[in-house]
């Protein structure tokens, strides 16, 4: 169950301490499954926020594998790990580099959040980067069903303990997978 995460550009008009009025375009990530979604997606999440009109400028698809928030962090950071494999046919190491957006209230903060989240991995890896993200705030899918959370992370649960088998599982016999 991997998330398509879409960026999302908006522009508005921001009225500061002292009055004035300042126009701003800030990005955003919403979890989506098309660019007509995300549109619409962000368009629901930003009437809540700004009371003003606003646009959307530009809607792409995010580059980050994962999505981490941590409570009491107020920042995104994007975190690049590099995976290491050795490959046998050539006697040469590789490095995938994949890209997380880890929450925390500085650079060391990041890092240390990146390590906790990559602490269960098997495999070598290096964090060669840690920058902050203009990312103002993340926006997951929910549907608003009581309990979703839970069931997802047993679903989670369940697909790592059993990873052939899950994803093979259609809506019926993933509710009796999780009576179990």
């Amino acid at each position: 169950m991997s998330a398509t995460w879409y960026e999302c550009k908006v522009k508005y008009r921001k009225t500061d301490e002292t009055g004035g009025q300042k126009v701003l375009t800030e990005p955003y990530l919403v979890d989506a499954l098309s660019y007509t979604e995300a549109e619409k997606r962000i368009n629901e999440e930003m009437a809540a926020y700004i009371s003003e009109e606003f646009k959307i400028t530009n809607i792409k698809v995010a580059n980050y594998a994962e999505i981490h928030p941590f409570e009491n962090a107020d920042r995104w950071f994007k975190s690049k790990v590099s995976l290491m494999a050795y490959d046998e046919e050539s006697g040469k190491e590789r490095r995938s580099n994949m890209y997380l957006l880890v929450q925390a209230n500085d650079v060391r903060e990041a890092y240390d959040n990146t390590l906790h989240v990559m602490q269960s991995t098997m495999g070598e890896y290096s964090i060669p980067a840690v920058s902050e993200s203009p990312i103002m705030d993340v926006f997951p899918y929910f549907s608003g069903e009581e309990g979703e959370t839970e069931q997802l992370e047993r679903f989670n649960k369940l697909k790592a303990s059993r990873p052939v088998e899950v994803e093979k599982v259609d809506h019926m016999e993933f509710e009796e997978a999780l009576e179990e």
